[in-house]
């Protein structure tokens, strides 16, 4: 086979006019004896320089501590002489070398080297996020919150409103700040809105898209890494096979389309979408239907369209909190758990249930679940007992209106939630 192959080769050089260089065992560049006794006879080895010619070069270079080598110098210069040719007069600067880091000549486009005091660097682009920037948020109350949580257990969000940013112009530099909250150790992702889409925030579902595109894509780039959600709610999804109801309802929320709202999960711009229930008990009473098969209805809609595979998904509830505090006795919490937690979470829709514990009205009355500086009452004595689906509990913090203190407030919510949503101002 290897003869046959050596004939082919050579027939092949042959017709092609190439010649293979004849050798002889007595050939002084020949180095055949340096290789093994298997070597094929048609491999042959060549001197490109015989070792006494490389002795001879390597003299040549070396003699006289290396004069050679000094006389050689380096090649000429490019030299361009305006003298026979028109050269630009026009040009920038000064005409003379400068070394690198040395100040700019005066009249520069940046007006000189720039004065750097701080630690900071001279140049920042204004695309990123500053270490500055990052160590300023630390210092704010939910920065302050993100930090006594990380020894709390909590997996930690941050919930911020850029709504409003994106329709006065301010998003990037919003966004800006919210990313650097979520820069702090331990934080999970960002919930850049609520309410949306029902809020009347915006005014046509291409002003819902742009928004939820560009905060998206702004904060890829200033937290990469990061989860990003959205909240809102899909009131179609509780009118089950109800046409009458369907037609109503998305002509009463036409922003509220499904269809777009799946969309954002499918291209991938959240990652967790939270839907809220507070409208169940309500929103269906003129088709008889009640809040459980609502809620019913909700879930088996999110599992038809598959959201579940593109997005985490929550259920948001705020039925537990009373002004005051929660006034459900043992049974009727054990119930609304039940109702409310147990029964989405059976569903194999919703991954995680979102609780309001705490707020204030525009009047300053606060409804709580638990009592008044952690008082205890029999909800909250209950949700306490839910330990093998902590880590699928979750609710909301605002640091801004402590119950008692930071560091207490997120101690007792850490005994029934797995995961906290930290409000910034």
């Amino acid at each position: 086979m290897r003869l046959r192959q050596l004939f082919v080769i050579g027939l092949a050089l042959s017709l092609l006019g190439i010649g293979v260089p004849a050798w002889s065992q007595d050939d002084p560049r020949s180095c055949n004896d340096l290789m093994a006794e298997d070597t094929p006879a048609y491999v042959v080895c060549r001197w490109m320089a015989t070792p006494e010619e490389a002795a001879e070069i390597a003299r040549f270079w070396l003699d006289n501590d290396g004069q050679n080598m000094r006389d050689t110098g380096p090649m000429d210069p490019i030299v361009i002489d305006c003298t026979e040719s028109d050269c630009p007069t026009d040009s920038e600067g000064d005409g003379q070398s400068h070394d690198v880091g040395s100040p700019d000549v005066e009249g520069a486009e940046d007006g000189g080297q720039p004065d750097c005091p701080t630690a900071e660097p001279c140049f920042v682009d204004p695309d990123e996020v500053t270490g500055a920037a990052v160590k300023k948020a630390a210092e704010t109350p939910a920065g302050q919150a993100v930090k006594t949580s990380a020894t709390s257990g909590m997996r930690v969000w941050i919930d911020a409103e850029l709504a409003d940013d994106h329709q006065a112009g301010n998003l990037a530099e919003a966004a800006k700040k919210v990313a650097a909250l979520a820069a702090q150790p331990g934080v999970a992702g960002i919930r850049f809105s609520s309410g949306l889409g029902y809020d009347r925030t915006f005014a046509t579902a291409d002003e819902l898209d742009t928004f939820v595109a560009s905060a998206s894509a702004a904060l890829r780039k200033l937290a990469p890494g990061k989860k990003l959600a959205v909240h809102t709610a899909v009131p179609v999804f509780g009118c089950g096979a109800v046409a009458e109801c369907t037609e109503a309802l998305a002509k009463k929320h036409p922003l509220l389309d499904p269809d777009r709202i799946g969309a954002w999960l499918a291209k991938g711009l959240v990652d967790q979408l939270s839907l809220d229930g507070g409208h169940l008990a309500t929103e269906y009473a003129t088709w008889r239907i009640d809040a459980a098969t609502a809620q019913r209805n909700q879930w088996i809609q999110v599992r038809a369209r598959a959201w579940d595979a593109y997005a985490h998904i929550a259920a948001e509830d705020t039925g537990f909190a009373a002004p005051g505090g929660s006034r459900l006795t043992t049974e009727q919490a054990t119930q609304t758990i039940t109702d409310r937690i147990a029964a989405p979470l059976q569903d194999a829709a919703a991954g995680t249930i979102t609780l309001w514990t705490r707020w204030q009205d525009a009047q300053g009355q606060v409804s709580r679940v638990y009592g008044e500086k952690w008082a205890a009452n029999p909800t909250w004595d209950q949700l306490k007992k839910l330990t093998s689906i902590r880590p699928r509990l979750a609710t909301l913090y605002d640091p801004a209106t402590p119950e008692v203190d930071v560091a207490t407030d997120l101690r007792n919510l850490s005994e029934v939630f797995g995961q906290l949503y930290i409000r910034t101002v």
